[in-house]
């Protein structure tokens, strides 16, 4: 229940609008005896005009003030990624996160067992993936280049039986949109289910 005075928790996420007041009120909170509660640590998010400060930079200021450090319960945590499949009864060996941050995206894609996509259309370059530690199963130049991967086997199988879920966890850029490649997919999942049917 959200009140003014007595909170239990301060949940910092993601918005293009942060305002101080809404920072100070957080700080204070916090140092009440709030716990804090942040959706991710990204320290910026893409834009068209170039980087903004995202969730991870404010929590950043926060945990300065406060000295507190948020739990994160998004990427990179792979609780997410576990309740996820445990709420839809999908496994790690048929589920894939498509991101585009090596720092968030790809590593708790790796930590729930998850094949990974890096997008080359957001916050990390293709000349800054040697710079991690972790590599991702598979590098694309965008998400659009998911359409070509939409494979189905032959024989017997029968689209029924077949199950891929696909995490989307892409920074979209103002002005891009995702529904034409949604679309696309779309169209690629109904020309499969035609050919094994």
């Amino acid at each position: 229940m959200l009140t003014d005075t007595d909170r239990d928790y301060v949940v910092l996420g993601e918005t293009r609008t942060y305002s101080f007041e809404a920072i100070t009120r957080a700080i204070r909170l916090i140092d009440a005896g709030a716990r804090f509660i942040a959706t991710n640590p990204d320290p910026t998010g893409p834009s068209a005009e170039g980087p903004l400060p995202a969730c991870g930079s404010v929590a950043a200021l926060i945990s300065t003030a406060t000295r507190a450090t948020p739990y994160i319960v998004g990427k990179p945590n792979p609780m997410m990624f576990r309740s996820a499949m445990n709420r839809i009864d999908a496994h790690s060996e048929t589920t894939a996160m498509i991101g585009d941050r090596m720092d968030t995206d790809v590593v708790a894609g790796m930590e729930a067992g998850l094949e990974t996509y890096l997008v080359l259309t957001g916050s990390t370059a293709r000349a800054d993936v040697d710079r991690f530690p972790c590599r991702p199963s598979h590098i694309l130049d965008s998400a659009a280049d998911l359409v070509d991967l939409v494979r189905w086997r032959r024989g017997a199988q029968r689209l029924s039986t077949c199950r891929m879920t696909i995490r989307v966890s892409i920074d979209v850029t103002p002005g891009v949109s995702l529904i034409a490649w949604t679309a696309s997919c779309s169209s690629a999942w109904v020309r499969a289910r035609t050919r094994i049917s």
